[in-house]
């Protein structure tokens, strides 16, 4: 699957995977193993980026995914994302959708939302929203329409 069809049919907070088809290179080539872990890995699907027109430049529609968060003691020290242009020549998996009656928390409303927590119902996401503090946060319930309407129609969760 391409990442313009990820764009256009997945719903955001799956977990999605990427690869260049490429074998993994052997451990002792450091440099050579980042480099295709920077090609071949996964996330979550946090955000997608319409088409963006910047001056005379346009800027192609994009995918955004959460690789994961980095710290210790409960304290998140280093969040990771990764952004794939829907231009580029990698293929993408679906791993996992949303579970029905989960709720997203996304950081604003609107098609550029972002997905900042995944979760398991909406007084579990009102609890984190009221630790983290995103004042324009809104909460979106998933449901077996929502996820449907996004497969058929190529609308994002937001």
């Amino acid at each position: 699957m391409s990442a313009q069809l990820i764009y256009d049919l997945v719903p955001l907070g799956s977990i999605v995977t990427y690869s260049d088809g490429s074998p993994r290179p052997p451990e002792r080539h450091r440099k050579k193993v980042a480099a295709w872990e920077n090609r071949n890995g996964g996330g979550r699907l946090i955000r997608k980026q319409a088409e963006t027109r910047v001056g005379s430049t346009t800027l192609p529609a994009s995918i955004t995914l959460h690789k994961g968060d980095y710290g210790s003691q409960g304290t998140i020290v280093l969040r990771v994302h990764q952004t794939f242009s829907v231009n580029n020549d990698l293929k993408f998996s679906i791993n996992e959708r949303p579970a029905i009656g989960t709720v997203l928390v996304l950081d604003r409303a609107g098609d550029d939302a972002e997905l900042v927590h995944l979760a398991a119902n909406r007084t579990a996401a009102e609890e984190w929203l009221s630790r983290h503090g995103y004042p324009n946060a809104v909460l979106q319930q998933v449901t077996a329409d929502t996820v449907a309407a996004d497969a058929v129609e190529g609308r994002t969760a937001a």
